[in-house]
């Protein structure tokens, strides 16, 4: 089944790169659970994925270990049981929308490539605001407890431009890991190529961001 915001092919090695040596590794936003794709890079520990739409999770041939359907806020793992956590929270853009559009430009959002609406605790269906910010900063608290002492952390994110302005999305999840007792090691930012479909379909930020962190 079709995901609109699958990792792109060339974060692949970077996240290979801090994740080779980690033997249990969660993707908790998984998706299809393409972060098994490290696996070609070499990686041989075991890889959970948890994705709270079952059709996407369990519509792949990536070699995942163990595959969870629940809210992101509430896993069933014991404490500090991953050494290492790697995922793609949603952005709170216009991915977010569920309507359909007045005119006839296509809709490349969580809601229409699953073709139902979406579990009412999925972040892919909150606009960037209040819920937004909760919903993460409440799961972010829970990612810190199934995360080894000196585990690692990276975070792939993005801001997003709306009427006229840029969002400050990355700003917002780099602070909340940091107040809740991550240490950042690294910040990488790429230019990629943005999805060109809509009314702004020019109007893009030309890059995303890799933030690496390490629980103190």
């Amino acid at each position: 089944m079709r995901h609109p915001a699958k990792f792109t092919d060339t974060f692949l090695p970077i996240f290979y790169d801090f994740l080779k040596d980690k033997k249990r590794i969660l993707d908790p936003f998984a998706g299809t659970g393409k972060i098994a794709k490290i696996r070609d890079f070499g990686f041989e520990g075991e890889i959970f994925c948890n994705e709270i739409e079952p059709e996407w999770i369990y519509n792949n041939d990536y070699q995942i270990n163990h595959i969870t359907t629940c809210d992101a806020e509430n896993l069933p793992f014991k404490n500090d049981f991953f050494d290492g956590i790697c995922t793609s929270p949603t952005y709170g853009n216009r991915m977010a929308d569920s309507h359909n559009a007045k005119d006839k430009s296509r809709r490349n959002t969580y809601t229409h490539s699953l073709g139902r609406k979406l579990h009412d605790e999925n972040t892919g269906k909150m606009q960037w605001g209040r819920r937004y910010r909760e919903k993460h900063t409440a799961i972010y608290t829970e990612l810190y407890r199934v995360l080894e002492h000196s585990g690692v952390m990276v975070i792939n994110v993005s801001d997003h431009i709306r009427k006229g302005e840029v969002m400050p999305v990355c700003d917002f999840h780099r602070e909340v890991l940091l107040d809740i007792g991550m240490h950042l090691q690294e910040e990488i930012e790429i230019k990629t190529p943005r999805m060109r479909m809509g009314s702004n379909a020019n109007v893009r930020v030309d890059h995303e961001k890799i933030f690496v962190f390490t629980k103190k």
